[in-house]
């Protein structure tokens, strides 16, 4: 199962077109995954009915705050220019922070992001979210590691041999290779999902999908523009 240079290249959109189509399935399927969740449970008239919503939602916005702490991480040492990067890079294995207990802690991040956002969605657009997200990231992790063996040879072989592809290992799989994390470009790059989690928490404080929309679209618009910043400075900086 392998991406295309296609998808590769134009994976935030089709990332975006995977959470926008789920919650666009609201129109054929009216029914909240969180409310049919607690119908099926403990009965559409409980007076747990709304404990259960609000435990539902905190549970989803831990998700989203786990998804931005991880991928900021992941970040910190794989640089926010390299994460946006349209082209696939595979000339550096990176063998610090949380690489060194899963092979793909950004992808990871993105499945962990699909489950807590499939908590807003409709039961419809809950399984469209999680399968796709979950599809997607496996074809592309297919793509990036097919490139890196081929780039890096039997030293990558052995780092897939010692670190788990998705499921984290607690304890760390190798020894620190010594990189530094820069949190700053870090915490730039991954505005958006801490938009997500922010969004999340607004929803599942006021139950008020208007905040959340809100506040996922400022992150989108700081997010693009932080984007364009990090593309000008690295054109910037390449020699003419």
């Amino acid at each position: 199962m392998k991406a295309t240079d296609f998808e590769f290249r134009n994976r935030f959109w089709i990332f975006g077109l995977i959470f926008g189509t789920g919650f666009w399935l609201y129109a054929l399927d009216h029914v909240n995954s969180v409310q049919y969740l607690s119908n099926v449970t403990v009965g559409e008239n409980s007076p747990q009915a709304d404990l259960l919503a609000r435990c539902a939602l905190a549970f989803a916005a831990l998700l989203t705050l786990l998804t931005a702490l991880l991928r900021t991480w992941a970040t910190s040492y794989l640089r926010s220019d390299v994460m946006q990067d349209h082209d696939l890079r595979a000339e550096k294995l990176v063998a610090s922070g949380p690489y060194r207990h899963v092979r793909n802690p950004l992808y990871l991040g993105n499945i962990l992001l699909a489950f807590g956002m499939g908590f807003l969605a409709s039961r419809v657009g809950f399984v469209l979210i999680v399968a796709g997200n979950f599809i997607f990231c496996l074809r592309l992790i297919g793509l990036e590691e097919s490139n890196l063996q081929k780039e890096q040879g039997e030293s990558y072989v052995e780092f897939c041999r010692r670190v788990p592809r998705l499921w984290p290992s607690l304890q760390p799989r190798l020894p620190d290779s010594g990189l530094k994390p820069h949190w700053k470009q870090a915490f730039v790059g991954e505005l958006y999902m801490w938009g997500f989690f922010a969004g999340v928490t607004a929803f599942a404080v006021t139950l008020n999908l208007k905040a959340f929309w809100i506040t996922v679209a400022v992150s989108m618009v700081l997010y693009i523009a932080s984007s364009y910043l990090i593309s000008a400075r690295k054109k910037s900086d390449s020699p003419s």
